[in-house]
């Protein structure tokens, strides 16, 4: 996530900070300031730091167990609304995802249980608990609210995805995304209408809320409709790629003569070595060094698929090695084809303008006759 910064990495799991978390803390502990004094600020800044400590417990709870299920969380971001864990890719299967789901509002009741028989009895449904002066029962009281505000149906938080985890053992995941997906817009809608009237941080929530319901429903979308499809389909035929020792400036020239953002880096056989991203290049650029190399700035290691590769597979593969980018290649082992964020988007607007059976035919009498005309061409190619 942009504008974050990291801080430590716990488990392979990098945790950063927003800079709007800082910005927070900075505005709060100023605010603090000037209605107590030093002594209450820093009181109430290290409560907010002890309550941002178990979000941050609530988003390992997730983490861990996906990587029950094999599934790796590169970081974790805190952020004013609460924290994200970035999972590789969400469980397929709607009992893991419930486990998945349940796992972080499980940590804060073991927390909220915990901190019952330090603090002892007291009814943590009593609005005056939280301005009892331990703050170890605060903590307790808002542990318990923090679990029942993420097991709202407010997709894609955690309650969201129960329900969504529910919905897909007894419909497809696209219509289990999308069912949820609706329930949470409605949530986001009454969130942002509460925020109006006093509380603006349900404002930031319903947004976040309502972004995230609608992406979560076209990728599920997406998976539905490219499920069966090859690569071959829907990759970038047209493309350019840069040589190893490619300079900067030779760089910088194929992306202002392209509409590409990324070029694979290829050796003297044509074998694939990496990526250069656009980012990348920028960032070559200001260092103003002229013996800078595509393979000196390029992004090494990332996945290859095949033309024959399932496009929802690819797709999963592309999440997961986070790159912008992923090179196709062919049975000989050649670079062919690339996949990009570009080629899902258009994959979405010809699903949205064409009945789905109408669509898959479509696609499928592409891809065919794609491979005829390669077919035609390496023949008369080889009869010359």
């Amino acid at each position: 996530m942009s504008w974050s910064i990291p801080i430590f990495r716990v488990a392979g799991i990098l945790v950063r900070i927003h800079v709007t978390f800082l910005l927070l803390l900075a505005w709060l502990g100023f605010s603090y300031y000037l209605q107590g004094g030093s002594a209450v600020a820093a009181n109430r800044l290290f409560f907010i730091l002890l309550l941002f400590a178990c979000v941050l417990l609530h988003e390992f709870g997730h983490a861990i167990a996906a990587k029950a299920f094999g599934i790796n969380t590169p970081d974790i971001t805190l952020l004013p609304i609460g924290g994200v864990a970035r999972l590789e890719r969400m469980p397929e299967k709607p009992g893991q995802e419930l486990i998945v789901a349940l796992a972080g509002p499980a940590v804060n009741v073991m927390i909220a249980l915990g901190l019952f028989l330090v603090t002892g009895f007291q009814r943590v449904t009593d609005t005056t608990a939280v301005e009892a002066p331990s703050m170890l029962m605060q903590l307790m009281v808002i542990n318990v609210w923090l679990v029942l505000f993420n097991l709202l149906p407010a997709f894609p938080m955690d309650g969201g995805r129960v329900v969504r985890a529910l919905l897909a053992t007894r419909l497809n995941y696209a219509r289990a995304t999308q069912i949820a997906a609706t329930i949470g817009q409605g949530c986001a809608f009454i969130f942002g209408f509460i925020g109006l009237f006093g509380n603006p941080m349900l404002i930031f929530i319903a947004l976040f809320i309502y972004i995230g319901a609608s992406q979560e429903a076209a990728l599920a979308q997406m998976k539905d409709v490219s499920r069966g499809l090859p690569v071959s389909s829907a990759m970038v035929r047209d493309f350019r790629s840069l040589p190893a020792n490619a300079t900067v400036a030779a760089a910088v020239d194929a992306l202002l003569a392209t509409s590409q953002h990324d070029f694979p880096v290829v050796d003297e056989r044509g074998a694939v070595n990496g990526v250069l991203l656009r980012n990348d290049i920028i960032a070559a650029l200001r260092r103003d060094d002229p013996n800078i190399r595509a393979s000196d700035i390029m992004r090494r290691g990332v996945p290859t698929v095949s033309t024959g590769t399932p496009f929802d597979e690819a797709l999963r593969i592309m999440q997961e090695s986070n790159c912008p980018a992923v090179p196709v290649l062919d049975r000989m082992q050649r670079l062919v084809g690339l996949l990009t964020p570009e080629n899902v988007t258009e994959l979405m607007m010809i699903h949205a303008a064409t009945p789905r059976r109408r669509m898959a035919t479509r696609l499928r009498l592409l891809a065919a006759a794609r491979r005829l005309c390669s077919s035609c061409k390496s023949k008369h190619v080889a009869g010359v």
